[in-house]
């Protein structure tokens, strides 16, 4: 069984960890797998998987985009993959065009999967043009189904987004040389209710929101001190500089941390008292959310989209309705006196072998 994986890139982000784990989950199987994508950091991770990569800008909004429909056409003639596995809007416009043109005996099965809340429109409709569409959480599965009165309920299948249990347990412990290293560089959290909210600097994650929240908790005696884990994307300076003065203003500068983009949130997870979701708008399925309460970290965040369907399964108290920041201050508040029990651990239907023989199941279904 040959799988083609269509993306725009593989650089940082939760699509493009997907795919990588698909590869590192399905190639040990006997699954051969092909990833087109413009590239990125995550290309050495693919092939070390066992699978190829192949470069095509197929995520980028030109009109040479045309010439990379002519081109996919090519691909898949030489390729023949069994099943073309399209995880985002202009790749999926891509394949699914070159598959109208190839004969019909040539064309591979078509999957989509909604990674996202795409905006209703005509463009976002190419995700439902395949025989089988993978939702990646339950409130996905019901925008679907709620927007796009074509798509039957046979058509989508829900496959949630995972995380691996052997990384992330409540046993993990950072190493004493990462510790060491840690405790040098940020002086600043000694003595400090630890706060880390990962993810994009962006106005979408709600990274605003902390400056009502910091500032009551600051009234209420609460020592906090909030990590910011997350890269600022080009084109996004101008709102972190922003957020800069904003703090500032505020007088919470030094309740702040910028850490930029890390390789290491599992640990800075492990040195934080609370994670945290603030996202404005609702998220698909987070896997941030997961490894948190699977490292046994509380995660505080908005009652919506797939935190809120995870915070409900596994911490419902962690739930606080969206952008009321006066209600996450009284919680997290609550929690630096009383630090909330995580009852139930993370497993079925979050761990990653279940995503993996999910997808393959699904493959062999179609074939």
């Amino acid at each position: 069984m040959k799988i083609m994986h269509l993306l725009p890139a593989l650089s940082s982000g939760g699509v493009e960890q997907v795919v990588l784990e698909l590869c590192q989950g399905l190639t040990p199987r006997g699954v051969e797998c092909v990833v087109v994508s413009a590239g990125g950091a995550l290309v050495t991770h693919v092939a070390a998987a066992g699978a190829r990569h192949i470069t095509r800008p197929i995520g980028k909004k030109s009109i040479g985009i045309l010439w990379q429909i002519v081109e996919m056409v090519k691909l898949l003639r030489i390729e023949k993959p069994d099943i073309l596995h399209m995880h985002s809007r202009l790749p999926a416009w891509v394949g699914h065009l070159a598959c109208r043109i190839l004969n019909p005996q040539e064309r591979p099965v078509e999957v989509t999967t909604f990674h996202g809340f795409y905006s209703v429109n005509s463009y976002s409709a190419i995700m439902t043009k395949a025989q089988r569409i993978i939702a990646v959480s339950n409130c996905i599965h019901d925008h679907i189904l709620n927007n796009y009165a074509h798509v039957s309920a046979a058509q989508v299948c829900t496959i949630p987004n995972t995380i691996d249990l052997s990384e992330h347990n409540p046993s993990f412990r950072p190493t004493e040389e990462w510790l060491t290293v840690w405790r040098h560089e940020h002086p600043e959290l000694n003595g400090k209710f630890v706060l880390c909210l990962p993810g994009r600097i962006t106005r979408g994650k709600g990274v605003h929101h902390l400056i009502p929240v910091l500032s009551r908790l600051k009234k209420m005696g609460v020592p906090a001190h909030v990590l910011l884990a997350g890269e600022t994307k080009k084109g996004k300076e101008s709102f972190r500089a922003e957020l800069v003065q904003s703090f500032e203003e505020a007088g919470l500068s030094n309740n702040v941390t910028w850490l930029g983009l890390r390789r290491d949130v599992r640990e800075i997870f492990y040195v934080s008292n609370v994670i945290l979701s603030l996202s404005i708008q609702p998220e698909a399925g987070p896997k941030v959310t997961l490894e948190a309460l699977a490292l046994g970290r509380p995660v505080a965040g908005y009652a919506h989209g797939g935190v809120g369907e995870e915070l409900e399964i596994f911490l419902p108290e962690g739930m606080v309705p969206v952008g009321d920041t006066e209600a996450m201050a009284e919680r997290l508040a609550t929690w630096y006196q009383h630090p909330p029990e995580l009852k139930r651990p993370v497993g079925t239907p979050y761990a990653r072998e279940d995503m993996i023989q999910a997808h393959l199941n699904l493959y062999r279904s179609l074939l």
